[in-house]
């Protein structure tokens, strides 16, 4: 079993972000855990996911923020040094700007990771280590189907070969594989998720990355979606709070977990194409949903569905939440954050966020 909460040290890189907030909030509210966030604050909007987290974490904080990048391995290793677990979900994470800057995209990606892993091996701590990866390491699965027509939705499970696509794929098929390798090679317990689509609160989704909540945003404020393809794309959703409940299943398991890769995702049970999305969002939302359809984009999976049967083996996981429950789930937390949506920041004119950002690392 994992390490006894009292003695948890946990780092989470890319804390900041939609996953990695969740996650420290499950840690701070659920656990006795130290909890030490490390992002770089680039993704749009994720100062006010600090913030909450420090609102959450209440007086005699044990939450930490370090504010830096994980191509800086001196900032890693200084950050790696006591900590008992680690949490690798900083990344460049759309497949677009790989496209466009495919240097920059393996900087962070691969460099970043390589960076992450030697801190921890130099460590000699051997921290448990787990890795979010991506379902683009298996290629462009499945076929377009014809209009009013369902694809066929085999899922995919590990054994499904490896075939990066796209400049994303690949970096992200590189760091896959060191993290696996460092397993084996130097004996670091460390798990690599290949996920899915996640989706839930605190995600602020674009057409890149995060299209539930795109979807959903764009819906509520009225403006038209834009869909790439034939709409007939299928993917199975995850809520990132059945995520959060994956994270702790493999650090509990972790005599079971440390050393594999999983694949985690909705599942058949929460799989949907994009039109049909559009349709459910429809009813959830009770509004119409306009879009309109663009040219096929370059990597993307005509179809994907998880087959997480070998991590539910292990652990016992599974999903909780429906496809129609994230999407209220995601709803109901733009209800409650419009003030998030506004053009600038916490109401910041432009030029202030450096202290903003400041105020934050405080």
């Amino acid at each position: 079993m994992g390490i006894p909460a009292k003695n948890r040290s946990v780092l989470i890189f890319g804390g900041a972000g939609f996953i990695g907030s969740n996650w420290a909030e499950h840690l701070l509210t659920k656990t006795d855990a130290d909890v030490h966030i490390f992002d770089n604050l680039s993704r749009r909007k994720v100062e006010h996911n600090v913030k909450w987290l420090k609102s959450r974490a209440g007086a005699g904080s044990r939450l930490k923020v370090t504010i830096a990048d994980i191509r800086d391995a001196r900032a890693v290793a200084k950050a790696v040094s006591t900590a008992t677990e680690i949490y690798h979900f900083a990344a460049q994470v759309a497949v677009t700007t790989s496209l466009e800057d495919p240097r920059s995209d393996f900087e962070v990606n691969a460099g970043g990771t390589l960076n992450i892993l030697e801190a921890a091996r130099q460590s000699g701590n051997r921290p448990f280590l787990l890795f979010t990866s991506t379902n683009k390491v298996y290629g462009k699965l499945g076929t377009s189907c014809a209009a009013n027509t369902r694809p066929e939705r085999r899922a995919t499970a590990e054994s499904q070969p490896l075939d990066f696509y796209s400049p994303y794929g690949c970096s992200k098929g590189t760091a896959d594989q060191y993290v696996h390798d460092y397993a084996r090679i130097f004996e670091l317990p460390t798990v690599v998720f290949r996920m899915s689509c996640i989706a839930g609160p605190r995600q602020f989704g674009n057409e890149d990355q995060g299209w539930v909540a795109h979807f959903v945003y764009s819906a509520l404020q009225r403006r038209p979606i834009s869909i790439y393809g034939d709409g007939h794309q299928v993917r199975d959703v995850l809520a990132v709070r059945d995520l959060v409940r994956a994270f702790a299943a493999a650090h509990e398991n972790q005599q079971t977990t440390a050393g594999q890769v999983y694949n985690i995702g909705g599942g058949g049970e929460n799989t949907i194409s994009l039109l049909e999305l559009l349709e459910a969002m429809e009813e959830a939302l009770r509004l119409p949903v306009r879009y309109r359809f663009r040219p096929a984009r370059p990597g993307d999976q005509p179809v994907y569905v998880s087959d997480f049967s070998k991590f539910h083996a292990h652990t016992r996981w599974a999903p909780q939440r429906t496809v129609l429950q994230t999407v209220r789930d995601i709803w109901h937390w733009y209800d409650e954050n419009r003030s998030l949506f506004l053009p600038t920041p916490f109401g910041v004119p432009p030029g202030k966020m450096p202290e903003v950002i400041r105020e934050i690392a405080s």
